[in-house]
């Protein structure tokens, strides 16, 4: 697992917790975070969303620097799936 993998589960454990439904970081060429009613873990597993970035678009939506819906409308962050769980998980990363 990377480093940017195993930071990111921490992160998301201190911001989040766990979450009611399913959403799957996909980090591009690094791995991905899993974050549902069982807390955040590294897997790559099915959920009602993923969301993929390139580590440094996700680095900074994590450390605040970077708005998630900003990054969407750019194009530097893409969802696949449930939209409406998208917007609840950036509702908690806020």
């Amino acid at each position: 697992m990377s480093d940017i993998v195993t930071e990111a589960v921490t992160q998301l454990s201190q911001k989040i917790g766990t979450f009611d439904g399913s959403v799957k970081f996909v980090i591009e060429d690094e791995g991905a975070v899993m974050v549902d009613q069982d807390g955040v873990r590294a897997s790559d597993e099915e959920a009602d969303c993923t969301m993929t970035a390139d580590a440094e678009t996700f680095q900074g939506i994590l450390a605040g620097e970077v708005n998630p819906t900003a990054a969407f409308m750019s194009g530097r962050l893409k969802v696949d799936g449930d939209m409406g769980v998208a917007m609840k998980l950036g509702g908690a990363l806020s």
